[in-house]
């Protein structure tokens, strides 16, 4: 199962921006994934707990949100969603596409604790 491999690398990445910000905790951690990503959800959910054991991260809450696949196409310019094993365009059939989202596996946020009583949001744009 590679999803507890990159459960602990998502691990690591938490812990170098809690490191970064002074933080001694992260409470909540939220992913983007889509189908494309080769990454199962559900065993993401079940690897996490064993991965983030120990860590800053063990008992902070992990959020995956399964991102839609979309396609753009080349022919009518249009942006559509789509099934993983049917990569046309939704408007007008063409195979004339490039996937625009739904392969990415995205470290979306992180809530943190500074102490007791601060908690710091980062963001994958920050």
């Amino acid at each position: 199962m590679h999803e507890l491999s990159i459960c602990l690398a998502l691990i690591e990445q938490v812990e170098r921006i809690a490191a970064e910000r002074g933080a001694h905790r992260a409470t909540r951690i939220d992913l983007d994934l889509g189908p494309l990503s080769g990454v199962e959800a559900d065993l993401l959910r079940r690897a996490y707990p064993l991965a983030a054991s120990g860590s800053i991260a063990d008992g902070a809450e992990l959020i995956v949100n399964e991102v839609e696949l979309v396609v753009h196409c080349s022919e009518c310019d249009s942006r559509t969603p789509v099934p993983p094993n049917r990569l046309i365009c939704g408007r007008c059939g063409s195979f004339r596409t490039r996937v625009v989202a739904g392969a990415e596996l995205l470290l979306r946020s992180v809530e943190l604790e500074l102490d007791e009583s601060d908690v710091l949001k980062c963001r994958g744009d920050s």
